[in-house]
């Protein structure tokens, strides 16, 4: 036999070895869907416990909200349409500087 011959036997044949595992894969799956898990009558702790035990306890009423002893009310309260720029103070100005003196020459005696 010849080196092509062999060659092209040995792709042949790892085609059919990849068909053969899709095939043992997927007749599982493409089968009738399996039959429901077994209950357990016994009620021995297999480990997977019994899911959430019922609703959580409503909140305390009595909280009244968000404690916040350290909040500041704002400066503005605006309720209607309008800038906040237009209704805080305007800031005030920066006191010019002087300008710097630039050094005068004395008359020499």
């Amino acid at each position: 036999m010849s080196g092509d011959a062999q060659l092209m036997l040995l792709i042949a044949g790892m085609h059919l070895l990849g068909l053969g595992c899709v095939a043992v894969l997927l007749i599982p799956a493409l089968r009738d869907t399996p039959p429901p898990p077994r209950r357990s009558d016994s009620g021995g702790d297999d480990g997977w416990g019994r899911g959430p035990g019922g609703s959580p306890a409503p909140p305390d009423p009595s909280g009244g909200g968000l404690p916040l002893p350290d909040a500041d009310q704002a400066r503005i309260r605006i309720r209607e349409h309008g800038r906040l720029g237009d209704r805080l103070p305007s800031r005030q100005r920066r006191p010019a500087r002087e300008p710097e003196r630039s050094p005068v020459r004395l008359p020499s005696h």
